[in-house]
Order: C-alpha cells, then structure tokens, then sequence
C-alpha cells in the first residue's frame, strides 16, 4: 500500500543552496495520492465538530478547499496582506529574515465556530501560529492543524502544541 510520502518529491537546493525542498506538487497531481492525503488529514477529525476549515496561503488553500468540501464546510482562505478585497484584520509574524503579514476577512468565522485549519507543511509554525491567532481572534476555537509534511527538526510541533493545539501530519522530515 502506497504512503503519502511516496508522492512528495524532494528537490535538493531550493530555494537555497543546502535545503531539501519537500515538493507536494507531485501529491496534487495524483489523483490516488491526493485523494489518500485528504482524506488522512481530516481522519483524526472526524466525530469532532469543525464549522470551517482555514488553507493558509498557498498550498494550504488546495488542500483546505479538498478538506473543507470531504467535511462539508465552509472554506476560509487566509491569506498574505493586501491579496483579500474585503475588510480584514492581519496577524504579522517572523520569517527567517524580517517579517511578513496574514489576514483573513473580519467575517470570516464567526463567534464559537470551530476551525480546523489546514497547510502543506509545518517548519517553524510562525505562519500557523498566525493563522491561530487570526482564528482566535475572530472569536473561533482552533480544534486542531493538519499538515501533509512536519519538519520536527525546526519545532513548529512543539511551538503549537504549547499553545494547546492539537497538531497533526501526515509524515515529518528530519532536517531542514
């Protein structure tokens, strides 16, 4: 039987030299190892209450979108600032080198609602942190983040899970 790490191509030296690009374009654009990843990140969640699911931008929106759609649930894309029409609030938050921004619209989850949210890959979990926060402050409760790749090795796990959240993956990486 196939394992999802089977469709995750690995790219040595991008974006830099030295980093093993861990590439899940090869995952999408399997129809059985897609189909296999959906459907393993939403596993963990079923009989618990989502209302939504969040797809961090931008890999995590295919993913969440698929997810959102198994659940039969709203879809929220959080997305880099300035990319949303409407009004939003933002969460900034550290990149390796300086800062960037997220924003979700302001009516995007409403008060009580629970929100699963949904990416590619947890590194630093910086960009999911943010995403939580930008949950949290629109009044949602996270029930919990689901990645296809973990890179334990850079303690995106461990900074979620302090925050109380409960962290799921479909496969983790060592190193980089």
């Amino acid at each position: 039987m196939a394992d999802v790490r089977d469709y995750i191509r690995t790219i040595p030296d991008f974006p830099h030299e030295g980093i093993l690009f861990r590439d899940v374009t090869t995952l999408f654009g399997d129809a059985r190892g897609f189909r296999m990843a959906v459907d393993q990140l939403l596993h963990p969640f079923i009989g618990t209450r989502i209302d939504r699911v969040a797809g961090l931008e931008a890999r995590g929106f295919i993913l969440g979108g698929a997810v959102a759609h198994q659940l039969s649930v709203g879809f929220v894309p959080v997305r880099k600032k300035g990319k949303l029409p409407g009004e939003t609030i933002e969460e900034a938050y550290q990149l390796e080198y300086g800062t960037a921004v997220l924003e979700a619209h302001v009516d995007a989850v409403q008060p009580g609602e629970r929100v699963l949210i949904v990416d590619d890959l947890l590194a630093t979990g910086g960009t999911a942190e943010a995403g939580i926060s930008l949950v949290e402050r629109l009044g949602g409760e996270v029930a919990g983040c689901a990645f296809v790749v973990d890179l334990p090795d850079l303690g995106g796990r461990r900074r979620l899970e302090a925050l109380g959240v409960t962290v799921h993956a479909l496969t983790a990486y060592e190193g980089a």
